[in-house]
């Protein structure tokens, strides 16, 4: 991400309309859940959020690791942020959304670098493709971790 992009920019630029715009929410979810790959669903999901990921923890840590690692560790520090949001609110310690949110980092590396690709699909398939992957990820860290 270029360090001159705004959050508005960065939003209308992944939902197509400007932040706060009434149609973002379901922009978004077309997008990301019609996205052609796992990969690119997350180009499209929470661009706020997104943001901040990207600018804070991906860039920085894209700085002096590989880019892979940076994306996987992008998404545990992602689910460490969502652990902590919920181990406050249930005062009490939660551990399930960082290896959740590192086995989802996971499979999109392994849907990237196998070009696993459901560009050809109608919209339907490509969402029950994107949320197979969510599913999956779950199921494998509900059983695993």
């Amino acid at each position: 991400m270029s360090a001159a992009i705004s959050l508005a920019q960065y939003v209308k630029k992944r939902t197509g309309v400007p932040l706060g715009h009434k149609d973002s929410l379901r922009n978004m979810l077309t997008r990301s859940l019609g996205a052609s790959s796992f990969y690119l669903f997350w180009r499209y999901w929470n661009p706020v959020w997104s943001y901040y990921l990207s600018r804070y923890v991906m860039k920085p840590c894209n700085d002096i690791m590989p880019v892979w690692c940076a994306l996987v560790v992008t998404f545990a520090v992602s689910g460490a942020l969502h652990d902590l949001a919920v181990s406050l609110v249930k005062l009490k310690p939660l551990f399930f959304f960082t290896p959740w949110f590192t086995v989802m980092g996971a499979l999109v590396l392994v849907s990237k670098y196998s070009q696993l690709q459901f560009s050809s699909a109608p919209w339907w398939l490509r969402a029950l493709a994107n949320i197979s992957f969510i599913v999956l990820s779950y199921w494998l860290t509900s059983h695993f971790f």
